[in-house]
């Protein structure tokens, strides 16, 4: 295993992406090996602010201060993409979903810069990134999209499904068409999505993960829980 995939593995070690024997072997590598137990705990710190367990504080002038000190204009963007989104989007879904929008901005920031340090590893930084975020503003999982136009879904937290029932990822770029379905799985895990046969991707397109009965939507157009969304914006 070279260095640079040694830390990849410590890092989605500390995001809990990792299964079966790959999850065995880096918790044991963990205990036995000093290296690769550091690495892993210096990627727990570099991902400190969008650990689950952690208590969510909204984010004060201090933290948006020191986040302005270090991305620049960046944060800025963000506040102003974040609001045109929520107003973009009422169209489709409700408002509510994107009440703390600022605190949401700050969230995605985070998301996208942790997606980006995991992927620079194993494969080219993808071109636009989509951080999903909860209705409690929560980022949950990220969409990457390479400038193949390849995309895919790197899940951050663990989503319960109800047995009969199944995930799935719609994404939308043009309203009179509506809703795409692009994936579809029993569970919350590193997904390939289906767009080969759609358009490119463009900034702005909306992403989501709907709760849907087994074998997928019955209509072709989300009908179940909506678990999280966001749209894509330039990598970082």
């Amino acid at each position: 295993m070279t260095p640079a995939e040694r830390d990849a593995l410590a890092a989605e070690h500390a995001l809990g992406l990792l299964e079966g024997a790959e999850a065995v072997r880096a918790a044991r590598l963990a205990e036995t090996d000093t290296d690769f137990a550091a690495s892993v705990e210096a990627w727990r710190a570099r991902l400190a602010e969008i650990d689950e367990t952690a208590t969510a504080v909204p984010a004060g002038d201090a933290l948006w201060h020191r986040i302005e000190q270090r991305l620049g204009g960046e944060v800025h963007a963000a506040r102003q993409h974040a609001a045109l989104t929520e107003r973009w989007l009422a169209v489709w879904n409700s408002l509510g979903f994107w009440r703390g929008a600022g605190l949401a901005a700050g969230a995605a920031c985070l998301a996208l810069a942790a997606g980006l340090f995991v992927l620079a590893a194993r494969q080219p930084a993808p071109v636009l990134v989509a951080a999903l975020l909860t209705d409690d503003n929560r980022v949950a999982a990220i969409v990457n999209i390479g400038a193949d136009g390849r995309a895919n879904l790197i899940p951050l937290a663990d989503l319960p499904v109800p047995s009969g029932r199944v995930l799935e990822v719609w994404t939308l770029w043009d309203r009179a068409r509506g809703p795409v379905s692009v994936g579809l799985s029993q569970r919350a895990q590193r997904l390939d999505l289906k767009v080969d046969d759609l358009p490119r991707a463009v900034p702005d397109q909306l992403f989501e993960i709907t709760l849907e009965p087994a074998g997928g939507s019955p209509t072709g157009r989300p009908t179940g829980q909506i678990l999280m969304k966001g749209v894509t914006a330039r990598a970082l």
